[in-house]
């Protein structure tokens, strides 16, 4: 028994089970339209500055170049330990603002503590997320926003204002208690890693349809504290019920391990010769800088420095369909709080909101990488058309919204959840497949830098100026006129509608954007793009094998 429990706690899956649960709390940015107004209402902004608060949000869940810079110069435990501190303080200052704990800051301060909070996000996947890709080479993610929101009403209750608390704790102790567990491995790969990452999709496709449940008999049935606890606890059962897979494929290990030095004692095999040392460089074969190859990139699929991939063209248009995507996708997402309340939905179905978009989002995330790999392999559909597809039905729910279709709101939360999961898996899969795996950590976090781009206009340029002008205008109507430091609130479906419509027509240029990358990259997905990993591998087993049945015959 102690024997296994060491294998379990040293082992490749367990480090995939605290991934997980990582992910599963550390989506929290996403839910910010339910505190959205207790900030509003409690520091009396209007919709404009609130937007900003939500922009700099989304800047920092987004802007994960640093957590991935430092991911390629420190171990994981490092970024997972710095994101926790990180989150504890943004989170925390939010909380003591809201609360009247401290004197109320500027919108700066505000901007600057959300951003903090926020950016532990980043630093929280890429701690937990790259490892996984290193160790597996081959998330929860999405579901986050609904799980919090079960564990947070089993706390808390309806009472909001003390979530920002529930964040700043949770998700940090989770990060310290898995600091050793998350690492970068030693691969040794096994013939059915695919159907235990099977496993853990069904029982996450589980979570997600119980939550699913919980969210209609929540919308039907007023949940006293005490139900509200027996959901959180079967939803905590099913996010730590991935253990007893690891336990059983690390038992599985174990014993095969036995096996093969119980077989290996026995035998005496020839040494099999270890590849020749590589010849050392001259100055003539020494790498040149990367100032000088920043205009001169490998061909497709090979490892692109980082200067050749940010400088591409095909990194252009792919950065220009997330700014287009994403950017309205999560506009409509930050917003939800404020759209529900002047198109007349109850309180009660902002969380409702919330918790469908969370969910979609993870199952876009599913459908979207398993649809799009079986897709490429058996008829060779290139990614970037898939993803073409995703941001032109993303239009669809923002018209819902622009027209406050009755009932509307629930399917464009469906919509626009599932589209916004499903593009980040795509586009993560475009920049490992076209500039290979040697920088990835950096430049998947790049790829995220668009979305909060093309937020800033959207959102707060477009949506909180269209909205406070209504607002101003419905005041003026009345016979009001607005006090400093007074919230400012818009009623009807003309608060979104016009933003609403531009996003829709942003979503549908992004779609062509994408269209120019598919037949950019035409020719190399039609290709065997995967033959140069299969190579690789090729030769690392040959290489492990050898040097271990070396090792053993030096042994005996």
């Amino acid at each position: 028994m102690k024997e296994l429990t060491f294998q379990v706690l040293k082992g490749r899956w367990f480090m995939v089970f605290a991934s997980l649960l990582i992910m599963a709390v550390c989506g929290v940015p996403y839910i910010f339209g339910l505190y959205s107004n207790d900030i509003k209402s409690s520091l009396g902004y209007d919709q404009t500055t609130l937007n900003l608060l939500s922009f700099f949000k989304d800047l920092g869940t987004m802007v994960g170049v640093f957590s991935g810079l430092i991911n390629e110069v420190t171990p994981p435990s490092v970024v997972l330990a710095m994101g926790a501190v990180l989150n504890v303080f943004g989170n925390l200052m939010i909380w003591f603002a809201i609360t009247k704990r401290i004197a109320t800051p500027k919108v700066w301060q505000m901007c600057l503590y959300i951003y903090v909070a926020a950016n532990s996000t980043s630093f929280a996947t890429t701690g937990s997320l790259v490892p996984c890709v290193k160790n597996f080479p081959e998330r929860y993610v999405g579901l986050s926003g609904a799980i919090v929101t079960q564990l947070y009403h089993a706390f808390y209750g309806d009472e909001t204002v003390n979530l920002l608390l529930f964040l700043a704790w949770l998700p940090s102790v989770l990060c310290f208690v898995f600091l050793g567990s998350i690492r970068i491995k030693k691969v040794v790969r096994q013939t059915d890693e695919l159907k235990v990452f099977y496993k853990f999709l069904y029982i996450s496709l589980g979570l997600a349809g119980f939550i699913m449940v919980m969210i209609v008999l929540q919308k039907r049935v007023n949940f006293t504290r005490g139900q509200y606890g027996a959901s959180a606890a079967i939803v905590t059962f099913l996010m730590i019920l991935p253990l007893a897979v690891v336990i059983k494929e690390e038992y599985k290990i174990l014993k095969r391990r036995d096996v093969i030095d119980v077989e290996n004692s026995k035998t005496e095999e020839a040494s099999l010769p270890l590849p020749p040392p590589s010849p050392p460089r001259t100055e003539e074969e020494q790498p040149a800088s990367c100032w000088k190859t920043m205009f001169k990139p490998p061909k497709r699929g090979e490892d692109y420095t980082i200067l050749q991939a940010l400088f591409s063209l095909d990194m252009l248009f792919l950065f220009l369909t997330c700014i287009c995507g994403t950017g309205g996708a999560l506009t409509a997402i930050d917003n939800l709080g404020q759209i529900g309340t002047s198109l007349g939905y109850p309180k009660r179905s902002i969380s409702t909101f919330v918790s469908l978009v969370s969910i979609w989002n993870y199952l876009g995330r599913v459908v979207a990488g398993f649809v799009s790999e079986i897709f490429l392999a058996k008829y060779k559909f290139p990614r970037p058309l898939m993803l073409s597809l995703v941001v032109l039905l993303s239009s669809v729910g923002h018209l819902l919204i622009a027209f406050n279709v009755p009932s509307g709101l629930y399917v464009a939360s469906i919509i626009i959840g599932f589209c916004y999961g499903a593009q980040w898996p795509l586009i993560f899969a475009i920049i490992s497949e076209l500039f290979g795996l040697k920088y990835y950590s950096t430049l998947f976090n790049f790829g995220t830098v668009a979305s909060p781009l093309g937020l800033y206009v959207i959102n707060v340029k477009l949506t909180g100026y269209v909205y406070d002008k209504e607002a101003l205008k419905q005041m003026a109507a009345k016979g009001l006129k607005r006090k400093a430091g007074e919230e400012l609130n818009c009623v009807g479906g003309e608060c979104f509608k016009l933003s609403f419509i531009i996003i829709s027509v942003v979503a549908l240029v992004g779609s062509l954007l994408s269209l120019v990358l598919v037949m950019r990259t035409r020719k190399f997905y039609k290709s065997d793009i995967y033959k140069k990993f299969r190579e690789e591998e090729a030769k690392t087993a040959e290489t492990e094998i050898a040097i271990a049945r070396n090792g053993q015959i030096q042994t005996t």
